[in-house]
């Protein structure tokens, strides 16, 4: 990954793009201006849908020239860390709430040779985290609860980034915000403290490999509204 900043990054989420076509979406939105790519990880049982392991992210990894930003919704999560890094992940997140000991779970992400994240629900508080802010390069705010695409946002958690944001000070950790992205709430959030958006259907809507240019256009209007509020 590139040095530590706070400018805004778009972080369009694979789980819209077409899964038949995964190389070319992928190439299409980073043409078309996403900073990040973001893959999101289920496993049928920390969330109620199934998506992909480690060979696929494996499989895209040649495909992305920017950050592979891979967030495992999984429990447990310790047992596949290292086949996530080894299938090329920049940045792997795991959820607060996936097992008893996350501060072990953030040392063996960064012993991998990733930047860790840590993920949090929107029913989960973040008291318990001054404790781990040395031991992530990103939290990620869930603003839809994890599972499914095309959730509506939850404004509740406008006040959870701005306390963490108050929380997090100087150190270089990314604020990521992950669910209902839109040109309407990524001010919110940037706005609060976020410099990455996640943003799946809001990026992938009206486009295609055949006509990408839609991507781009969903890109710079994201981008745009949350620059504005900064």
């Amino acid at each position: 990954m590139t040095s530590f900043d706070r400018s805004i990054k778009i972080a369009p989420s694979i789980l819209s793009a077409d899964f038949a076509n995964f190389g070319q979406e992928i190439r299409a939105i980073e043409a078309q201006g996403a900073d990040w790519v973001h893959v999101d990880v289920m496993d049928g049982h920390f969330v109620p849908n199934l998506t992909f392991g480690p060979p696929l992210v494996k499989a895209i990894r040649p495909h992305i020239q920017t950050v592979m930003d891979v967030h495992l919704m999984i429990a447990p999560v310790d047992p596949y860390i290292d086949a996530f890094a080894e299938a090329g992940a920049d940045v792997i997140s795991a959820h607060l709430e996936a097992g008893p000991h996350i501060h072990r779970t953030l040392q063996a992400i960064r012993g991998a040779g990733c930047k860790a994240g840590l993920a949090i629900n929107p029913g989960s508080g973040i008291d318990g985290i001054d404790y781990l802010l040395d031991m992530v390069d990103l939290i990620c705010v869930m603003t839809v609860n994890p599972g499914f695409g095309g959730q509506k946002f939850i404004h509740s958690q406008i006040d959870k980034v701005k306390t963490l944001r108050a929380k997090i000070g100087d150190r270089p950790i990314h604020i990521e915000i992950d669910g209902g992205i839109t040109p309407e709430t990524a001010p919110l959030m940037a706005a609060a403290g976020a410099d990455v958006l996640v943003a799946g259907s809001a990026v992938f809507k009206g486009g295609s490999v055949e006509n990408p240019a839609p991507y781009g256009a969903n890109i710079r209007a994201i981008r745009a509204a949350a620059e504005a509020a900064r």
